[in-house]
């Protein structure tokens, strides 16, 4: 089978259940959302980090690809092609990887910078990019059916990669850097 097809060489794409619709339609902007970020926490995983989170990581990777193909198959269509839909308990089982990673942390007190280990600066990325997929889910559910467990999972797991990114800073002994807000900066800098 060849990886190309041709098919979308005119800016068309195919939904689930082969209707074509072009490429920015906001189905495919949904889906694809989910795809660009399973593909940062594939590199996220690739970076040095505790073997448990690489497993986790890899396990919100499948959820995603389960809400994707979700996402690309309107509402009738699910039904008849029987996939399978992330159950509810998906969604207490980040609440509770959440409530893990904020117990190895330091409590948080102001708005944080970025970065600090090369692990917590992906895991950042990953979060922002996990809130732009959400916008995109939402934008959809504006003109079609989209289950609002979509959307739940999506804000608890920018809320999650945000708790791992500071956790692995916290693994790696590095602290957080705080925001200073322009106006406390200004009065720290006269004399």
């Amino acid at each position: 089978m060849r990886l190309y097809t041709r098919g979308g060489d005119a800016g068309m794409t195919s939904l689930f259940d082969g209707s074509r619709v072009p490429k920015d339609d906001p189905r495919v902007e949904a889906y694809g959302g989910l795809d660009e970020l399973g593909s940062l926490l594939g590199w996220c995983r690739c970076g040095e980090i505790e073997a448990d989170l690489a497993d986790r990581l890899a396990r919100v990777q499948d959820d995603l690809l389960t809400l994707g193909a979700e996402l690309a198959m309107p509402g009738q269509t699910r039904s008849a092609a029987g996939i399978r839909l992330l159950p509810d308990e998906a969604i207490t089982r980040l609440e509770g990887w959440i409530d893990e990673a904020v117990d190895r942390t330091p409590p948080l007190r102001q708005f944080i910078l970025p970065g600090g280990s090369d692990a917590s600066a992906r895991l950042h990325v990953a979060r922002t990019c996990c809130r732009r997929a959400e916008r995109g889910v939402v934008s959809l559910r504006r003109i079609a059916d989209v289950r609002e467990l979509v959307i739940i999972y999506l804000n608890r797991l920018g809320d999650l990669l945000f708790a791992w990114a500071r956790q692995a800073n916290a693994a790696d002994g590095i602290p957080d850097v705080s925001w200073t807000p322009p106006r406390t900066r200004e009065s720290e800098e006269r004399p």
